[in-house]
């Protein structure tokens, strides 16, 4: 079967990053690590990744998504993610200490902005737009006028 999966390259830091993604992740799996390699599992998707020393960077070319239900779990992931060095950036991104871009993103912002009443979508997407870290309360705001 064809499947699809994530490589990650980090700069020397492998087991300290599948140790921090594992301990961020309630459902994480690690599959193998070792001083080269690491085969791990978060939230049922799958990585591999690779100790490939300094050359090659992330940058926000390529994120991934966490789709939350709660505020809760919006302050949960942004806050472990962005610890010990990681960076905030707008509309729900983030960079992790690793220098990984992920959305934090609650599912209700797919529904507002996908309204088909477009005065209460843009509402939702000129709030969401001033907002590093996404917050419900003020989304329901704006989009109910």
């Amino acid at each position: 079967m064809t499947s699809i999966t994530p490589f990650l390259w980090f700069d020397n830091n492998l087991r300290e990053a599948v140790a921090f993604y594992q301990s961020v992740f309630p459902n994480a799996k690690v599959e193998t690590v070792n001083d080269f390699m690491a085969t791990f599992e978060l939230e049922g998707q799958k990585f591999n990744a690779l100790n490939g020393g300094p050359k090659y960077k992330f940058n926000e070319a390529i994120s991934f998504f966490i789709s939350v239900e709660s505020q809760e779990e919006i302050d949960y992931f942004w806050n472990r993610l962005i610890a010990d060095g990681g960076e905030e950036s707008r509309c729900g991104w983030l960079r992790d200490k690793f220098g990984l871009s992920w959305q934090v993103v609650p599912k209700v912002l797919g529904r507002y902005l996908g309204d088909p009443d477009r005065k209460k979508a843009d509402r939702a997407m000129q709030a969401m737009l001033k907002m590093h870290k996404i917050v419900i309360a003020d989304l329901d705001t704006a989009y109910a006028g």
